[in-house]
């Protein structure tokens, strides 16, 4: 039986846009085939949702893209992370793994089980993981073809306080984190986010979450895609955890369509 909801969706943008804001972690729907496995009950699966869930990212991906002068395209991800997350790793190289949350979670934030030890992961891995990664390369892909170059912008968002999962919890949570690459992330890109979100609050860099979303096929050998992660503090734009966003989110939403057409 088809999913309720599409697994994800690319929305188009301008032809000559290099951009592409990535929303992976904005959705609570989870297929009734994949709750059958997840052992919580309805209520605390409700509070995992709340705090696993990088709410409102989506509205605020959309708003961004309405305001730039250059429409970006969007990824977006229609399904929560506890069905799978498609910005781990599928293997070993994941160190999320330590905590139970690789591309398949089997422990919730606070450590509780999510789904037992013995789950055998791989069929989601090859029902969700796979065709989501192979829908961003070729997005990827696209965007190279038609303008040379190619943004992925991560749109996260990340609790005022640190959750048990966090293996990098205990430093600094300024109120927008920019996850950055060695190898992806241009002082041309980095920069202009910098100066852009200084209005919104302090920002600062990979703490408490560092890196940026490539797909394999380019990370870490084609210089031509960029990346960059935007983490903000939820306190900024919504009520924690899970709760309905406030007027922050317009201008995060403006600071990014900044960022868009500065890039």
């Amino acid at each position: 039986m088809p999913d309720a909801v599409p697994s994800f969706a690319l929305l188009p943008g301008a032809a000559e846009s290099p951009v592409i804001l990535h929303v992976p972690h904005s959705a609570r729907e989870i297929p009734a085939a994949v709750r059958a496995g997840i052992a919580l009950d309805d209520g605390a699966l409700a509070r995992e949702l709340d705090h696993i869930t990088d709410a409102h990212t989506a509205e605020l991906a959309e708003a961004a893209a309405g305001l730039s002068a250059v429409t970006p395209w969007r990824f977006v991800n229609r399904l929560s992370r506890l069905v799978v997350d498609p910005e781990r790793f599928p293997d070993e190289r994941e160190e999320m793994l330590a905590v139970g949350m690789g591309a398949v979670y089997t422990r919730t934030t606070h450590g509780a089980v999510l789904r037992p030890d013995d789950t055998d992961v791989e069929p989601l891995v090859e029902r969700y993981f796979r065709p989501y990664a192979r829908a961003m390369t070729r997005a990827v892909a696209d965007r190279l073809a038609a303008t040379g170059r190619a943004v992925v912008i991560d749109v996260h968002s990340y609790p005022t306080a640190a959750l048990p999962y966090e293996l990098h919890g205990a430093g600094p949570r300024p109120p927008i984190c920019l996850g950055t690459d060695a190898f992806h992330t241009p002082p041309g890109l980095a920069e202009p986010a910098r100066e852009v979100f200084a209005r919104c609050g302090e920002t600062g860099l990979d703490s408490p979450f560092a890196g940026a979303y490539v797909p394999l096929d380019f990370h870490g050998g084609d210089a031509r895609v960029g990346a960059l992660m935007v983490e903000i503090r939820r306190d900024m734009y919504m009520t924690e955890p899970g709760g309905p966003a406030g007027p922050g989110l317009s201008r995060l939403a403006a600071a990014l369509a900044e960022l868009v057409d500065g890039v």
